[in-house]
């Protein structure tokens, strides 16, 4: 592991400190670990989570981006407005690829940028709808076409506490997607995932809705590589109060690592027991 990064982990009052994965994210597996960082935009995945992918990279762990939304209402000036689209796909792979993710390990989704709300779920693809697979459109499907396909064992993705809408539902339906994924509904779109991957939440714009567990701590060299990785989204201005917080923050990131407890009604026997 690269001397470059350390972990801590924050759990039933003790502090864990560890150069490796191994010592800090649950259930490792040796050999077949594969990150996919979900983005609702393309720029958020190094905002957020930069140092991760650099850490992943830098140990030989296969990283995808998942770009969900086309950029389309990302643009700053009316003179890109038409092709605002083909401005930030190229911004991207110049963004991801400078920083060692492989060409064919950035894949997009396509809806379009500022509408998720109106692709929840799976239906039935019309013409002109986006992102058809199978004969269906909308984002569980494209999730769990995507998670199946690309087989991650940890995800990670934007907090739900974001207050764009397009993070919001990005959260909500690639979680209910991961358990889909898991099972073997609509086999159209690919064998089901073995098991159910570790998911962490990052910061891109508002804070966790509780706690992070593990910070991340790297050097002032892998940061400015982050940095220049967010630098390569030219089109973007607005970014730049952006790019000033995370130099502001140093080296540091955090992740909340979401524990996915499933209703049992036994749990609850104990409480309203005769005492």
């Amino acid at each position: 592991m690269s001397s470059d990064f350390q972990l801590v982990k924050l759990e039933n009052n003790k502090r864990v400190v560890s150069e490796n994965f191994a010592d800090i994210l649950a259930d490792w597996q040796p050999g077949k670990e594969c990150f996919l960082f979900v983005t609702p935009h393309d720029d958020d995945a190094i905002l957020g989570g930069g140092l991760m992918l650099d850490m992943a990279l830098a140990n030989n762990i296969p990283v995808y981006i998942l770009c969900v939304t086309d950029g389309s209402a990302g643009y700053c000036t009316l003179e890109e407005k038409e092709n605002i689209i083909e401005v930030r796909a190229k911004e991207t792979y110049d963004c991801y690829e400078a920083m060692g993710v492989p060409t064919d390990n950035i894949v997009w989704m396509g809806f379009p940028d500022g509408q998720l709300s109106q692709y929840l779920g799976r239906r039935e693809a019309k013409s002109g709808d986006p992102s058809p697979i199978q004969g269906y459109t909308g984002l569980v499907n494209s999730f769990v076409f995507n998670l199946r396909k690309i087989q991650p064992t940890r995800v990670f993705l934007p907090t739900n506490a974001d207050l764009h809408p397009d993070h919001r539902a990005t959260h909500s339906e690639l979680l209910i997607s991961l358990f889909h994924a898991m099972g073997g509904i609509w086999p159209e779109l690919g064998p089901s995932l073995p098991k159910l991957p570790s998911v962490y939440e990052l910061g891109v714009y508002c804070d966790f809705p509780e706690p992070p567990q593990i910070q991340l701590k790297s050097t002032p060299e892998r940061l400015e590589s982050k940095v220049n990785g967010i630098l390569k989204f030219v089109s973007q201005t607005q970014i730049a109060a952006l790019i000033e917080n995370v130099r502001k923050s140093g080296p540091y990131e955090y992740y909340r690592d979401l524990q996915f407890a499933l209703y049992s009604p036994d749990t609850y026997h104990e409480r309203f027991a005769e005492k």
